[in-house]
């Protein structure tokens, strides 16, 4: 029998604790965590707990409030972990780096206001 719910990705199954993961941050619409394979010192994915908007462009057309709190989730632990500076990166698409079509942010950043994020940190997210 085929059925057409999609799998959960892994954020989703991060989000049921199915997968650990180390949490960063949440509220009650969105998670952060570490990424397991970090482009940076920090290196934290931040994404929605709701799986609908497989990416940045869905989620602005369809909830731009739930955006705006992801955005401010990635400031806050940027703030906590990078002294405010930092990169967020959204990819959009297979083309573009994205793998886990679950919308979501990468917090990239350096605990040290001396160091700067070089060009591999833009490699494959």
């Amino acid at each position: 029998m085929s059925s057409s719910v999609a799998q959960p990705t892994i954020f989703s199954r991060i989000i049921a604790r199915e997968i650990p993961a180390t949490i960063v941050a949440e509220t009650e619409r969105i998670i952060a965590f570490l990424d397991i394979a970090p482009k940076a010192p920090v290196h934290v994915v931040v994404t929605t707990k709701d799986p609908q908007y497989q990416n940045v462009v869905e989620l602005a057309a369809g909830n731009p409030t739930l955006l705006a709190e992801l955005v401010a989730v990635a400031e806050q632990i940027a703030a906590e972990r990078t002294n405010g500076q930092f990169r967020l990166v959204f990819n959009t698409g297979a083309a573009a780096g994205q793998t886990v079509f679950h919308v979501h942010a990468h917090v990239l950043g350096s605990p040290e206001a001396s160091d700067q994020l070089g060009e591999d940190s833009l490699g494959a997210l």
